[in-house]
């Protein structure tokens, strides 16, 4: 998932609030669980071990990233960001977002209402434009950020007939106009003067009026639940699904929450904190795990999977991120013990990451009543999970959760979808670009300051440019 500025931001705080939680507990191996040892294996142990090394060939490799590399690679990103959106202005304005290999605007498949991939996102609201506001504040673009809110004004309206999933105009939408606005109205003005002439608070009303057309999705569900999808202008379709995934229905907090805040009304942050609630009581009464799939009429679970990747991922990020922003010490104490419980029944291999007996640790997905082992894939959205683990303050942890997906990243030069980690290789080859992965490098790099992770980036950066860019 994209995460909006308003938590970019709070990285910038106190990044480590809480102790160190200690990652030495027993843990035993599922008999089915075997990393064999290999390459692949042989590297993420090399990774892990960059952090215990005394200067020598570390140093020589890792140890330094000079000032000079580090300008070289912030101009790099600089102009691989100026040059999407150039031509997404350029091809595709006032389209959602720019088809790479036809070269044109592309926004909701009305041919095909049930074309979900698509429509689930796109709702013919400039959605790349808005979606781009706050990287034009932090790449230094001021003349073009205020160009762009002005745009936004001009040309954007939530009065369609577009069915849209909650959870995506949420994070994407929501966010980034919340985002946008409460950068132009910031006191320290941390990227410079981003208000635009005559500016009267038109992002903050637009994000009123999209979140006021999602409200529908709370309304006529017995558990308090949102329904996955809303029509924009019409409310919940007749005919629209009652299964939801955990993460879609326990992540709208943090937006829906400074909404609340932003406006003086309590409805919105009300029916998300309701939503994260219901979840909540509904986890399971012998190991305490969420599903990853819920009937928002019935309360039952439709898929029992547990794990920290596709489903369920922002849920716990949430959780923790909410008690960070808004310090609701609820919040954080759901997120503590579902934590544990994470620990306890999907953290597999050995106790310590980089000694002892076993193989190298891993989080899998489970049966969330008796905790099994249920799948042999570890999907790409996991790879957030290291960033989360940094925020709770588990950095032995995250550097360890890290170095296996940065290692399967350095095998292909992206992350598979999904990666097989019986056979060690992957289930599912393609990698829509997620900055999971990406994230989770920024984090650790603020929390350690170890240059290591400027070297991540840099390798990603050049993975990009060489295999993701349309010719």
């Amino acid at each position: 998932m994209k995460i909006p500025t308003l938590l970019w931001i709070l990285s910038f705080s106190s990044i480590l609030p809480y102790p160190v939680y200690s990652s030495r507990f027993s843990c035993s191996i599922d008999k089915n669980v075997n990393l064999k040892s290999n390459s692949l294996l042989d590297k993420i142990h090399d990774n892990y071990s960059i952090f215990l090394q005394t200067p020598g060939g570390y140093s020589k490799k890792y140890g330094t990233f000079s000032d000079d590399m580090r300008l070289k690679m912030k101009d790099e990103a600089r102009k691989m960001f100026q040059f999407g959106y150039d031509n997404y202005l350029k091809y595709a304005f006032p389209k959602d977002e720019l088809n790479p290999i036809l070269c044109c605007g592309r926004g909701p498949d009305y041919d095909n209402p049930s074309n979900i991939n698509i429509n689930d996102v796109l709702g013919d609201y400039s959605l790349t434009l808005i979606d781009a506001l706050d990287t034009l504040a932090i790449m230094g673009n001021s003349s073009e950020f205020k160009r762009a809110v002005s745009l936004i004004i001009d040309n954007v309206s939530f009065d369609t007939d577009n069915t849209v999933q909650v959870f995506e105009a949420n994070i994407r939408i929501l966010g980034s106009l919340l985002s946008g606005h409460l950068l132009i109205n910031a006191t320290n003005q941390p990227f410079g003067n981003l208000k635009p002439v005559g500016y009267n608070n038109e992002l903050l009303h637009l994000a009123h009026e999209l979140a006021s057309r999602l409200l529908p999705a709370f309304e006529n569900t017995s558990t308090g639940l949102p329904y996955p999808r809303v029509n924009l202008r019409h409310g919940v379709p007749p005919d629209v699904s009652t299964h939801t995934c955990t993460a879609g229905a326990g992540s709208l907090l943090l937006e829906f929450g400074m909404l609340s805040r932003l406006i003086g009304d309590p409805v919105y942050e009300g029916v998300a904190r309701r939503a994260v609630k219901a979840l909540w009581k509904l986890r399971s009464k012998n190991t305490g795990l969420l599903g990853n799939v819920i009937d928002v009429q019935s309360g039952e679970w439709v898929g029992q999977m547990s794990g920290v990747g596709a489903g369920l991922d922002s849920f716990y990020e949430y959780l923790l991120k909410s008690y960070i922003l808004f310090g609701d010490k609820g919040d954080y104490l759901m997120f503590n013990e579902t934590y544990h419980t994470i620990k306890r029944y999907m953290r597999k291999g050995r106790a310590h990451c980089n000694h002892g007996y076993g193989e190298h640790p891993l989080y899998v997905n489970v049966n969330m009543i008796d905790g099994s082992t249920l799948t042999l894939w570890i999907d790409s959205l996991q790879a957030a999970f290291a960033g989360v683990q940094v925020l709770t303050g588990d950095i032995e942890e995250a550097i360890c959760a890290h170095a296996l997906y940065y290692s399967i990243w350095r095998r292909f030069g992206a992350l598979p979808e999904r990666f097989n980690w019986q056979r060690v290789s992957p289930d599912l080859a393609f990698y829509p670009l997620r900055p999971e992965l990406i994230e989770s490098t920024y984090l650790l790099y603020q929390a350690t300051k170890n240059p290591f992770y400027l070297h991540v980036g840099q390798e990603i950066i050049e993975s990009l440019n060489k295999y993701s860019k349309a010719k």
